[in-house]
């Protein structure tokens, strides 16, 4: 391939992939501005007013994260001070409450936007499977939550 070649190439990958590249960006600029500001840490301790019910409403954060981006890594960018936060005020290990931004997340990613698209073109299943595993991954979570399995995450 010339150099030439290789430029155009690039260029059309660029074109291609130019929608995605400015909602990544956008996604990353936000999870900064939230974590800078303060805003995740607010709003981390507004969620844990709901005290102990917190731990389950964190597995559904990373799960809603990674459906809307379409990363665990953005969604943990996104979300992971706020989890923290949260966990902190509610007396929940922030160390259980981040593990469940991403564990929940891993399942999130199989509804984004872009996984449901390739789903459905390779095997039409509309993702239900998804909605049971968070089903169980937050039962887990709130379970090692409370003395039942608290002793699986220090």
């Amino acid at each position: 391939m010339t150099p030439r070649q290789g430029l155009r190439i690039y260029r059309e990958t660029l074109m291609q992939l130019r929608r995605t590249i400015v909602t990544v960006t956008a996604v990353l600029a936000l999870s900064f501005v939230m974590n800078l500001s303060g805003q995740a840490s607010t709003l981390g301790v507004a969620l844990a007013s709901t005290g102990g019910f917190f731990a389950l409403l964190s597995p559904l954060l990373g799960w809603i994260g990674v459906a809307l981006t379409g990363s665990d890594t953005s969604s943990n960018s996104l979300f992971g001070q706020l989890q923290v936060s949260a966990a902190n005020s509610a007396g929940l290990s922030p160390v259980l409450m981040a593990a469940a931004n991403s564990s929940a997340g891993v399942l999130g990613k199989m509804l984004s936007l872009q996984n449901l698209a390739v789903a459905a073109a390779a095997v039409g299943l509309a993702g239900a499977e998804s909605a049971l595993l968070l089903v169980l991954m937050t039962l887990l979570i709130w379970l090692q939550s409370t003395p039942v399995l608290g002793w699986m995450v220090p």
